[in-house]
This record gives structure tokens, C-alpha cells and sequence, in this order.
């Protein structure tokens, strides 16, 4: 009971305590940094430095210890006023995930929006671009939206919904129809990273604004089902096809995921060549030693045989078949390194790019706005 009673005292005092000091009225102070964009309002703190690295700064005097969790662990050290403060090293650019942990309870910070990842609500701090980056922040371009879609899914027996992105021009433009990227996120996640980690709708507006990428509709469906070819091909494009203004035919249709979504892609893409022209496979590849429980039994040489069996069909086929990793330190790079091996030794056509950052959103960002310039030329 006392241990119960601990975990959840420092609970509260994470959730109702200032995640950072508030200045006292009239005494300015001047604050390391910047603050993260991905604070919540008026948030001070976490803070991020010239070169990247962030600050951050709780307030909790009753714990015993506090640390940060951002893929590598954090040590606060406590003042005399029971503030625990750290700074990180360097951080890449772009958006990563992170937690609190309190006396050994892990909770998202009070001081930062709150992301779907991980298979839980968790913490998210914005990491600035360099200066001239604009691919990924708001610009003033015109805007498209982002559309939610409920419906109910047969294959999961369960209401389920996706996200639709429409161009700016979609509704002043009533006669006409427009290609489709269906995209799928990462395990832990759901239909929800693209939208907001991904920033999937500032992405597409930029590279439009700027003739890089056709206008088109990007679909953001749960994967988290239990037949993902089921629930793409019986509810998910018939949704769309039924409601938006779709062109018509596999060439104005294309497939790409991150991750888990990666490998579904490759699944749904390689066995359905007839309705996808275009593959995007992100920080992911075919297992090559499936893990106990994880997609385990997913049949992966089957897929090898339909490529060795029509090679020539699917070079003919797919007008992109796109590969991104984040470099060696990418989990999945061993993976994708002995799936594009076996593509080499059969002769299967795709374009690999790699970019630093590991298995992590700004690695998905990028591999975004590498892919959509590419799709229904």
C-alpha cells in the first residue's frame, strides 16, 4: 500500500505542480534559449539552445528523483527549492518523443502537447530546422485541410476513422478529380502521427505552392487492425472513392508507410500491383528474423516469389518503388539492408535514399517531402 501510495503522490505532484517556475511579477527574468513550439501556451520550459541542445526544468519537491526520457535518459539534478533542471545533448532537428519519469513512473510532461507514440499519450518538443528550411514550417501559401472520416469497420468490427488532406484547390475546383497517397504510420501509433507529427498537410502545401508536387488527396488510416489488406481494399478506398473526387485507375493511385506501415505497404503493394503505382517504404523492410509476436507470420518469402515469378511485370509496373532509411542507426536498417539484397539478386527495380536521424519522425518528414514530388507525373 505504501508503494502504491508513492507512485501515485508523485504522479500528482508531476500533473498539478508548474512544469516551470513562473517569473514573478515585475522581476523579469531572462531565460536560457527559446521556448519549444511545442509547449503548451505559455509554457516556459522545456527551452532549446543555439546548438540544439534542450533545457528542461520541473519543479517537484517531494521527489526523490526525476529524469528525461528522449531515447536516452536524463538525470535531473534538484535545487534547494525542489526545481530539478538538465540540459540535453545536441538534438536533431525536427520532432521527437519524450517522457517524464518521477520515482520510477513514467508520465508525459504538463508542459508540452500531448502525441499519440509509443502505444501511449506521450510528451513532444519541436526541434528547429536550420535557418532556411522552410519545407516543413507554416508559410504563407494557400492551405488545405485536413478532413476526419468516421466509419465502421467490418474487418475490425469496430468504428474506426481516417484523416483526408485536400489541397487548397479542391473545393474551387468541383469538376475535377485528383490522385490519392494512401499513408500508413509506425506501430505505437495510429491514424493521427501523419496528421500531427507528420505535419503531412504543411508538407503538401509548400511542395505545391511551389509546382514541386501535383495536388493530390493524402488518406491517414489506422493500420492498427488485424488485416490491413482487408481493411485498405473493403473500407478505406471505397470511403474515399465514394466521397472525394478521385481519378480513377492505379496510375493515380499510390501506397507508402513508415515503419509497421512500411511493411504493410510492401505486403498490400507487392500483391496488388493492379491498384498501386506508386510504393513508399519508410525506415521499415520485411523482417529478416521476425521477432515472437510482431507480424511474425507474415509469409514474407511468398512475396519474394511473386517478384522472382513476374520480376519483369513489376519493374514494368510500379513507376516508383521508393525505399528511405535513416542511416545505420535506423532499428530497421538491417532489415531493409537484406530486403534490397534480395531485390538486387532478383533484379527488382527501386531507388534508395538515406538520410541521418535514425528510426524517428524528422527521417519520416523528410522521406515525405523526398516521395510526393515524385508521385503521378
Amino acid at each position: 500500500m505504501k508503494t502504491l501510495f508513492t507512485i501515485f503522490l508523485s504522479l500528482g505532484l508531476v500533473l498539478v505542480v508548474q512544469a516551470q517556475p513562473s517569473l514573478q511579477a515585475g522581476v523579469p527574468k531572462q531565460l536560457p534559449g527559446q521556448q519549444a513550439t511545442s509547449n503548451v501556451r505559455n509554457a516556459q520550459y522545456p527551452r532549446l539552445l543555439p546548438d540544439n541542445r534542450a533545457v528542461f526544468r520541473i519543479k517537484a519537491p517531494q521527489a526523490q528523483q526525476v529524469q528525461i526520457d528522449l531515447g536516452r535518459l536524463y538525470n535531473l539534478e534538484r535545487d534547494a527549492d525542489g526545481v530539478w533542471t538538465c540540459t540535453t545533448d545536441p538534438l536533431t532537428e525536427g520532432f521527437h518523443y519524450y517522457f517524464l519519469i518521477v520515482d520510477g513512473v513514467r508520465v508525459s510532461d504538463p508542459a508540452s502537447e500531448s502525441y499519440y507514440g509509443c502505444s501511449t499519450m506521450a510528451s513532444g518538443i519541436e526541434v528547429p530546422y536550420p535557418e532556411g528550411d522552410n519545407r516543413f514550417y507554416l508559410a504563407d501559401v494557400p492551405h488545405g485541410d485536413i478532413r476526419m472520416n468516421r466509419y465502421f469497420s467490418k474487418t475490425d468490427n469496430r468504428w474506426k476513422r481516417l484523416f483526408v488532406y485536400t489541397p487548397a484547390e479542391y473545393d474551387q475546383n468541383p469538376d475535377k478529380r485528383y490522385p490519392v497517397l494512401y499513408l500508413l504510420h509506425g506501430g505505437g501509433e495510429d491514424e493521427r502521427g501523419w496528421a500531427n507529427q507528420g505535419r503531412t498537410d504543411i508538407i503538401l502545401d509548400n511542395l505545391i505552392a511551389a509546382g514541386q508536387a501535383e495536388p493530390m488527396l493524402i488518406v491517414m488510416a489506422d493500420g492498427n487492425t488485424r488485416d490491413i489488406e482487408a481493411e485498405l481494399l473493403t473500407a478505406c478506398i471505397p470511403l474515399v472513392e465514394n466521397r472525394y473526387r478521385v481519378a480513377e485507375g492505379r496510375e493515380n493511385r499510390a501506397l507508402a508507410g513508415l515503419s509497421m506501415g512500411g511493411i504493410q505497404t510492401l505486403n498490400v503493394g507487392i500483391a496488388h500491383p493492379e491498384l498501386f503505382a506508386y510504393l513508399g517504404v519508410f525506415s521499415s523492410g520485411w523482417w529478416a528474423t521476425p521477432p515472437q509476436g510482431f507480424q511474425a507470420d507474415n509469409g514474407t518469402e511468398k512475396y519474394y516469389q511473386m517478384l522472382e515469378a513476374d520480376k519483369d511485370g513489376y519493374n514494368r509496373s510500379f513507376k516508383q518503388f521508393w525505399i528511405s532509411m535513416g542511416g545505420k542507426e535506423d532499428i530497421a536498417y538491417n532489415n531493409c539492408r537484406i530486403m534490397c539484397e534480395r531485390f538486387d539478386k532478383i533484379g527488382i527495380k527501386y531507388t534508395y535514399f538515406e538520410t541521418p536521424g535514425g528510426h524517428t519522425w524528422p527521417v519520416w518528414r523528410e522521406s515525405l517531402a523526398r516521395f510526393a514530388p515524385l508521385l503521378f507525373k
